[in-house]
């Protein structure tokens, strides 16, 4: 149970934070990148709820709660020693990663298939998606420099890179089942840069 009677503490003053196990760290860590990043994009899940009708507002909540298992699991080193512990490291499973694909399937079997990229836009929503997955993504490439560089549980990395695909699909969804998706036309302004 976490229980947070006092917000500041003064213990970061000086650069550091704790980690979940205890050791302490430099806020601009890789490690602290990571987690920070995951927090990051919680964020622009819970302004994305804002926009969400019933039917994606229950599955942004689950996942703003993934976010969380999953920014503990970073925060928490050496998976390898998990035992050692005083406490049951919360991590990211499977499972977790396997929801994400089955609902990127029901999302995707709507959709007509894409024959350009899309540009971020269209509704208030699909742009927010947008946003949600590249911020998702950011998190995913710290995530893995990190595991280049030390122990990360494998899930959690599956975890951000399903979640972004998640993101994308929803944001077609959004924008009435990609009817109302804004295309990408290559090369579309180059005239006006031109004639200017």
């Amino acid at each position: 149970m976490v229980v947070l009677s006092k917000i500041y503490t003064r213990t970061g003053d000086k650069g550091e934070t704790a980690l979940s196990n205890g050791s302490r760290v430099a806020k601009h860590s890789l490690r602290v990148s990571a987690y920070g990043t995951v927090d990051e994009t919680n964020a622009t899940v819970g302004l994305a709820r804002l926009h969400a009708g019933e039917d994606m507002a229950p599955a942004l909540a689950r996942i703003s709660n993934d976010l969380f298992d999953l920014g503990a699991d970073l925060a928490t080193p050496d998976r390898h020693l998990d035992e050692t512990l005083s406490y049951t490291p919360l991590r990211m499973i499977a499972p977790q990663v396997a929801r994400l694909e089955s609902e990127i399937d029901v999302m995707n079997a709507r959709l007509t298939p894409l024959r350009s990229f899309i540009l971020p836009g269209g509704s208030a929503l699909a742009a927010q998606l947008h946003l949600c997955r590249t911020v998702c993504r950011r998190a995913e490439r710290l995530a893995v420099e990190l595991a280049a560089a030390e122990d990360v549980n494998p899930e959690a990395v599956r975890y951000l890179n399903r979640l972004s695909d998640w993101f994308f699909v929803a944001g077609r969804i959004a924008n009435d089942d990609g009817k109302s998706d804004v295309l990408w036309v290559p090369g579309l302004t180059r005239g006006d840069a031109a004639a200017g």
